[in-house]
């Protein structure tokens, strides 16, 4: 056990290892009450005159009822949770194998776990290896061929591969820290332990990724690549086989950490007899401005600070005085970043952004986006309607592109003015195939189109020059979370099949790369505590 000492103040001029000593004087300990201590999180304060850093510190005493009285005492300590898993092993034979489909975080961490505790699971991954899925994007990115097999959403490590791999997460989970910790194992930066918002960036997670691969086989698992899992056969209430490559495999139990973007997967499963329902997600563009100018707006007379990280944004907003309102938010800000070609299918175009672990591109990028509903759907009552609705999107923004590969964008200050002429300032678009001008205002639903602009003219108020200063809006971006939920129940089982679980961002149960590796992790402490282990 330890306490977390919270809210320690020290200044960009000095070391950050002084809160270290704040926080022992606070507490007014002596030296010899210390077991242990050590930076827990840090951040960066920008919302005064004077910029600091505000760190959490990890001590762990000697006397646990000393700990437990300091916590009771100040609202600034609290007692460590503990991030070890805590569960017994189940009394069920297991009769086959366990199959994971799916090599994103959510597939990774639940093989991982399930591996170092004897099971040996195989994982089926319907993209390619790092090394093949990085040349093809690549190759994609200079003007080649799509490759439905190796692109942005599909391949070893999931669709974060290619992102900022960004690790903040709103979920408030003690296995977090486990994440975090082996992710350091496997090759990450130690400070993403103690910063507040951590990011390994797609240059760095490629390698973390292959050698947490490397881990799985070392401890007897099977990670098979270009493996889609094509379909499911439904037996007594279980999965009885699943179809891979058009081979029939007899299996034990299922993991389904498949992606958000698995939409072809989903509508087999549903033929299969896996329910599953519509869910909201939301639909937007990529918001493009200088590094330097996010900097000074949010750092001030700061700005360029050596000290400093190049700043970065989380904005919502939400008009509850307006009818039929919508959530406007930014989501996975890339500071120093680049907007990419994402889309897995031709005929379509689809953004992400993406940073490299020092984030020194020249560009600041984000989604912004509008909350969509079932309601919004052809047929709310309909699984698949999200994924359509979806499809004709990044099918129109391919027209609204010329159909030539390039992407519709938009100058922001026209966009939330209605109308007006593509004139590029000190802004330039980052998206690899180029950009065409387009009014965006007419490739939304004009409910998206009227909330966009709306929230973005809000932001303006928080970030000055958010909506001006040559910022460039480019589309379409509608893959940040799935349009479905396959259902499970409190033992993390499908409804249709209690050896079927579904996990991770796909199934509707995560959001991001934290919160899809955690969920991993509980996944097979469930199997685990239905099952016997294997070895």
């Amino acid at each position: 056990m330890a306490v977390i000492v919270s809210q320690i103040k020290t200044s960009l001029s000095e070391p950050r290892e002084n809160a270290l000593g704040k926080a022992i004087s606070l507490l007014k300990l002596s030296d010899s009450e210390i077991k242990s201590i050590k930076l827990h999180k840090t951040s960066v304060d920008a919302r005064h005159e004077e910029i600091m850093f505000v760190s959490s510190v990890l001590i762990e005493l000697y006397d646990r009822n000393k700990e437990k009285a300091l916590a009771e005492r100040s609202p600034n300590v609290r007692i460590s949770d503990n991030e070890e898993l805590s569960f017994s092993f189940g009394n069920d034979p297991i009769s086959g194998k366990i199959y994971v489909a799916g090599f994103g975080p959510a597939g990774m961490f639940c093989a991982l776990t399930l591996c170092e505790y004897g099971y040996k699971p195989v994982v089926f991954e319907r993209g390619a290896e790092m090394s093949e899925r990085v040349h093809a994007v690549e190759a994609f990115w200079n003007g080649g061929m799509l490759s439905k097999n190796a692109n942005v959403q599909f391949g070893e490590g999931g669709a974060g591969t290619f992102s900022d791999g960004k690790l903040t997460t709103r979920i408030n989970d003690p296995l977090c820290a486990r994440v975090l910790e082996r992710l350091v194992e496997f090759g990450a930066p130690e400070e993403i332990l103690t910063k507040a918002k951590p990011h390994i960036g797609t240059d760095k997670l490629r390698k973390v990724v292959v050698n947490l691969r490397s881990k799985i086989i070392e401890l007897g698992g099977e990670v098979r690549f270009l493996s889609p899992v094509e379909s499911i056969r439904l037996k007594n209430n279980r999965v009885d086989s699943i179809i891979v490559n058009g081979d029939e495999i007899k299996c034990g139990a299922v993991v389904l950490a498949l992606g958000h973007s698995a939409h072809d997967t989903f509508a087999e499963l549903l033929k299969s007899g896996v329910e599953l329902v519509p869910k909201a997600f939301s639909v937007g563009a990529r918001i493009e401005h200088l590094q330097s100018d996010i900097d000074g707006a949010m750092y001030g007379k700061y700005a360029g600070h050596p000290a400093l990280p190049p700043a970065e944004y989380t904005l919502s907003y939400h008009n509850k005085n307006r009818a039929n309102d919508r959530g406007v938010y930014t989501f996975c800000m890339c500071p120093g970043g680049f907007v990419v070609a994402s889309q897995n299918t031709d005929g379509t175009v689809l953004t992400n952004g993406m940073s490299n672990f020092d984030r020194a591109g020249k560009n600041a990028n984000s989604a912004v986006l509008v909350s969509v509903f079932p309601d919004d759907f052809d047929d709310p009552n309909s699984p698949l309607s999200g994924i359509d609705f979806v499809h004709r999107l990044e099918e129109k923004a391919f027209f609204f592109g010329k159909s030539n590969g390039k992407a519709p964008a938009m100058l922001t200050r026209e966009f939330i003015g209605v109308g007006g002429s593509f004139s590029l300032g000190k802004v330039t678009p980052t998206y690899p195939l180029g950009v065409e001008s387009a009014n965006l205002r007419e490739l939304f639903p004009e409910y998206i189109s009227e909330h966009l602009a709306e929230g973005i003219r809000q932001f303006d108020r928080k970030i000055k020059g958010f909506s001006d200063s040559d910022s460039v809006l480019t589309a379409i971006e509608t893959r940040s979370s799935s349009p479905v939920r396959i259902p499970r129940n409190d033992l993390g089982e499908a409804l249709c099949a209690e050896n079927l679980y579904p996990c991770g961002e796909g199934a509707g149960y995560a959001g991001g790369i934290m919160s899809a590796a955690v969920d991993g992790i509980k996944t097979a402490i469930r199997i685990m505590e239905k099952y016997k282990p294997t070895v």
